[in-house]
Parts: structure tokens; sequence; C-alpha cells
């Protein structure tokens, strides 16, 4: 259950000294076609870090060969050493693997600020071993070697009439993106063309990577890669096609809302009702990014005045007084008043249901969110040292 597991793919994950403790780093996922077409997504935030400026120009053309990943340093605000290095490492893969560079999409993950020669020199370096050691069973070892702060790897798959899509993810901090979210590679063996491709990946990640709002901070290299070996001979009709990517992306969001750092409660926010579908994205990211809320269910406390002071920010169409609020199955507020009693309302398990009715029309959105905790701040005080 891998980015290997549609035909035409193969991948590898290698350990290169990158992270101290010693654990594998530095990932690489190829397609052997037929086919190279592909689409990518990358982060809204405009402080990009250099292989997030190399791979927007890469997929220009809508065709990419492989996708090299290392965890251990963001190469982000490194200057035109940065840039130079996630270069260089796109010419050693195409070195290696008999591609061109401008079809090599470079990602990384880690500290922003910093990158030296040895960081280069590791990632560099490396890409002989690991293109050595690609594999049709390599896909668990490349998922593990892009975490960082994550506790376990992600990986998913979907299985179509002949056809299949696979794909890996990590992150566990920094997820508000736009578009994507952290690092996501995934894979397919069904033969579309890259604007097809392009058409499907943004409908997905529109609706599972881009309502993951787990901490309200942005990252500046949030990459979403798809790529089609077409290995199988089968075009299935793209909407098929887009239902099925979909599913497996919500997958992926799912396990990074899971294993958000520090987390203790997995919050599935939805605004019902709303006037339009912007609206309901708007008020259930509003009570996402409310820490006021998000420290009230750690403590499992259902205090549903935080919501609606959270809603209350937004310039969504509802009624203020004419909002019902639903907790875990209780509805607790009526038309902007008490309405069942609060202690009927469990908060112990790690799932968490918060409705939000507007009365106002028929859209509905959802945001998966997480508390905010101790372990949260702690994580977060430390982690560059």
């Amino acid at each position: 259950m891998s980015v290997t597991t549609p035909a035409g793919f193969e991948a590898a994950g290698i350990a290169r000294g990158l992270k101290s403790s010693g654990d594998l780093d530095l990932a690489l996922v190829f397609n052997r076609g037929p086919s190279a077409a592909a689409a990518a997504v990358f982060t809204s935030n405009r402080c990009k870090a250099n292989p997030v400026l190399w791979s927007e120009q890469v997929i220009a053309d809508g065709v990419v060969s492989a996708v090299i990943l290392n965890s251990g340093g963001a190469n982000c605000y490194t200057g035109s050493f940065g840039f130079q290095t996630t270069h260089q490492t796109a010419e050693a893969v195409a070195a290696s693997l008999g591609v061109s560079a401008g079809d090599v999409i470079v990602c990384s993950t880690g500290l922003i600020g910093t990158g030296d020669e040895v960081f280069r020199d590791k990632v560099v370096g490396g890409v002989p071993a690991v293109t050595a050691a690609l594999s049709a069973d390599g896909g668990s070892a490349a998922a593990h070697a892009i975490m960082t702060t994550d506790t376990r790897a992600k990986q998913s798959v979907a299985v179509g009439d002949g056809w299949s899509i696979g794909g890996m993810a990590k992150g566990a901090g920094m997820l508000a993106p736009g578009l994507a979210t952290m690092l996501v590679v995934i894979t397919t063996d069904a033969d579309l063309p890259a604007e097809s491709l392009d058409a499907a990946l943004r409908a997905a990640t529109r609706v599972t990577f881009d309502r993951v709002d787990s901490d309200g901070c942005m990252s500046t290299n949030d990459t979403v890669t798809l790529m089609a070996s077409g290995a199988s001979g089968v075009t299935p009709d793209v909407d098929d096609f887009t239902v099925a990517l979909t599913g497996l992306c919500h997958d992926l969001a799912l396990q990074l809302q899971g294993d958000a750092e520090g987390a203790s409660h997995d919050i599935t926010i939805t605004a019902l009702n709303a006037r339009t579908e912007d609206d309901a994205v708007t008020v259930a990211r509003a009570v996402s990014r409310s820490n006021l809320f998000k420290a009230a269910i750690f403590g499992n406390d259902p205090n549903w005045g935080r919501v609606l002071a959270a809603v209350g920010t937004t310039d969504a169409e509802f009624d203020p007084y004419n909002i019902d609020v639903t907790i875990n199955g209780v509805k607790i507020c009526k038309a902007g008043e008490p309405f069942e009693d609060r202690d009927l309302i469990d908060l112990a398990p790690r799932a968490v249901s918060v409705l939000i009715d507007l009365h106002v029309g028929d859209a509905t959105a959802e945001i998966y969110t997480n508390d905010l905790t101790h372990d949260y701040v702690h994580e977060n005080s430390a982690y560059a040292s």
C-alpha cells in the first residue's frame, strides 16, 4: 500500500545523516513510464522555499519523471546557495536516471534558514545511493524517509477498474495550507494527460488537504505532486478518477490530522446550511483557528460560546441569533441560546464533532483541526534545539 502500488513506479528511502537520529531522510520516487504526465500544486505562502521555486518551473510543461525529497532541512531562505543546491540535486537525479533535470521535482522539509556545504553534500552526494536502492517495494521506506516530527508514515491506495492510485504524505505541524499540505507524492498507472491530472488534483486538494487547518500556520515548502505512468494502458473517465483521487487525498488528510503535533483530540468542524460553500469554509475555519476554542476542547470543556464568538469574526452571511451548535451529537445551543445540558457531552474520546447550523442556505463544508495542548507548545518551542 504505497506509491509503488501503481505499475511503472519505483521508490527508495535511505539515511544520509540529515537527521540527528540517523533515521531515513532521503527519498526518491521514479516514474518508469511509458507516460510522464504530471500535475502539482504548491503552498500559497508568498515566502517559498528554493525547492518550491524550482519545482514550479518543472511542472510548467506537465512532465515529471521523478521526485526527490529530503527531510532534515527545508532549504528555505538559504540564498542563491540554496537554489543552486536544489538545481544540483535535480541534475544529480537526472544523471543517475537518464532523464532531464527539468523533469525532476525537488522537495525538502525541516528547519527554515539552515543549509550549508554539509547539507548539500549529504543530499546531492546521496543521489547515487538512493537511485541504486530504487525498487517496486521501496514505497514504505520512501514514506518513512520524508518524516520530520511525524510519529508514523502516511500512505494510501485507491483501486479503479484496471488502474490504481498510490500516495504518501508527511506533515504534523504547520498544517494550514493553500492548495496543498506539507509534502505529498501521488502516483497512478492510469493513462491521463497532464491537463486532466491537473484538474483532478486541484478538485481533490480543494476539499481535502486545503481543509486541514491544524494550527493555522502555513509552510513555505508545501508540495503535492501527482505523476501518471500510463502503465495500465487504461484511460479512466476523468470524473471517476477524480472521485478516487479525492478519496485517497481525504484519507491522507485525515492521517495528517491524526498525527498533528501533540494533539489529544481530532476535531471535525462542519458548517451547515450556509449561503455559499465559501461562507461555510470561512465559518468552520474561523472556529478551527480559535485558540480559546481549541484550548477548551483540550480541557474537555464544551464551551460553545467560544464557537459563536469565532463565527462572529467572519464576513459570512448569518443571523447571530439563529445559529445552532451541536457538539458530539448534543445540541448545546439552539437559535443563539443554551439548549441541551452541557453535561451530556462526552469529550473523552479523541474524535470530536462540531456542527454549526447557520440556517441561511444549503451549503456545507468541513474543516479538520486539533486541540491546542501543552505538548504542542513544548514541541514547537524546542523544535530548533
